[in-house]
């Protein structure tokens, strides 16, 4: 057993590392390809450049409330991985459209944090109180503009968060409400127009303990698993701090210091023997996508009864004879294959407390490699929010706040993003909806008709 768990390790390591070293090596060819393409082709007409003004919008565009694309872990916004796109360019499909660049594997807390500053401008403040329990600086980058700096309760945003960047979006509302950011005291969570879920990490995901967390506790590593590698190769290239790398690519785990001119080589040890950092205090992502942190999480968000909620859960795996198996070979991502096999034969450990009253393996074994599938229709742990599952758009006309509408798609978890020709035409069929929905169905005041001026 103990050989067979060693050669899955070595066999996980290897396809994620090869995978990253795919997305990073794609990015560098195709700007390589841009910039030789400037270089021997350059045109001989001027063209007029226009400058990316943070919140610019063309003209057309400027009275619409922004749609926010939030990515989810190991993600990146616009500006990283060169020309790359994490979400294989849906956001050309909308006028006005943000892809902000937030820590790939900090806490969702701090996520929020930067994406609120991300948009309102200024320097992130990730508070006092919180950075003195985890023991990291409480100011980190700075916006000197930012991308919608009007953003209050009449110029609202739509959210869309894929995986982990769902509970990002849930967890900035519920800041707003609760008026989290100093000298912002007029915030609320009416800021928030709509809140679009693709593949969300609502409840938290079995996946966790498969890649090395504790089920015990969910907030403590295994000795030998795929994330103390991760862990390990996210202190070193901090360390080493180099920074054109880092300007290409970045964990997030700049307000930890963990840079070799800040802590040195004694430092780096520490970081590594688990003593110091994110990963010793508990502030980065894994812990928040446990069903145990989930639930913690949950407990403090609401659903607020003016902003419109959807959600599109995903899912690879199919019954056969009683059994919950994957639905397709080759319709599986390389990356994902083994985990949704692993995740749908999980069963909790006998020899562990059960994650909430109630629990059982069989409502976890449906996924999509990265998530449960009962994870991503809406927030149901500690308590359950309403829902209405959709199998007909026509049906939940005219559309209601307060409420999630839910829909399940046959589909990986990575079928979305990155490389848009996976998907083919179903990529095209659900970033549409989105953009439409957000477009012409959600509004926070019924549109008056002219004769209705009056």
């Amino acid at each position: 057993m103990a050989a067979l768990q060693l050669a899955e390790l070595f066999v996980s390591s290897m396809v994620h590392l090869l995978y990253g070293f795919y997305i990073f090596s794609t990015a560098v060819a195709g700007d390589l390809s841009l910039a030789l393409n400037e270089c021997l082709f350059k045109p001989n007409m001027n063209v007029e450049v226009k400058e990316d003004v943070p919140g610019g919008a063309s003209t057309n565009a400027k009275g619409l409330p922004p749609i926010v694309l939030v990515h989810g872990i190991f993600g990146f916004g616009k500006g990283r991985l060169g020309g790359l796109s994490y979400f294989a360019g849906a956001e050309k499909k909308d006028e006005r459209v943000l892809v902000p660049d937030l820590g790939s594997l900090t806490s969702i807390y701090d996520r929020a944090r930067e994406l609120f500053y991300y948009l309102k401008g200024g320097q992130v403040d990730y508070g006092e109180q919180h950075s003195k329990a985890y023991g990291h600086s409480q100011f980190g980058r700075v916006y000197e503009h930012g991308h919608y700096p009007e953003w209050d309760e009449d110029h609202p945003i739509h959210f869309v968060g894929h995986s982990a960047g769902a509970q990002v979006a849930r967890v900035l509302q519920q800041m707003l409400s609760d008026k989290a950011f100093e000298g912002y005291e007029n915030t609320s969570e009416n800021w928030v127009l709509s809140i679009t879920s693709l593949s969300g990490a609502f409840n938290g995901t079995t996946r966790t303990y498969l890649d090395g967390m504790q089920p015990e506790d969910g907030r403590t590593l295994k000795p030998i698993c795929l994330l103390q590698f991760c862990r390990v190769g996210a202190i070193i290239y901090d360390w080493f701090d180099i920074p054109w790398l880092k300007a290409y690519y970045n964990f997030g785990f700049d307000q930890f210091n963990m840079s070799w001119k800040k802590i040195g080589v004694w430092g780096l040890f520490d970081c590594l023997l688990g003593n110091s950092g994110p990963f010793a205090s508990g502030d980065w992502i894994l812990p928040d996508l446990t069903i145990q942190g989930s639930m913690q999480l949950n407990c403090h968000l609401h659903t607020f009864p003016n902003t419109y909620y959807f959600s599109y859960a995903t899912k690879r795996t199919r019954k056969m004879f009683g059994v919950t198996v994957p639905s397709s070979i080759l319709g599986i991502h390389p990356l994902l294959f083994i985990r949704v096999l692993q995740m749908s034969q999980w069963h909790h450990p006998t020899d562990a407390s059960l994650p909430y009253k109630g629990y059982r393996d069989e409502d976890w074994q449906d996924n999509d490699g990265a998530l449960n599938s009962i994870s991503m229709t809406h927030p149901r742990l500690p308590i359950e929010h309403p829902s209405q599952f959709v199998e007909n758009d026509s049906t939940c006309q005219p559309l209601q706040p307060g409420i999630w509408y839910y829909k399940i798609v046959e589909a990986d978890h990575v079928l979305f993003i990155v490389n848009r020709e996976r998907a083919g035409v179903q990529f095209d069929l659900l970033y549409d909806s989105i953009f439409e929905r957000c477009r012409k169905h959600v509004f926070r005041k019924t549109p008056m008709l002219p004769n209705e001026a009056h």
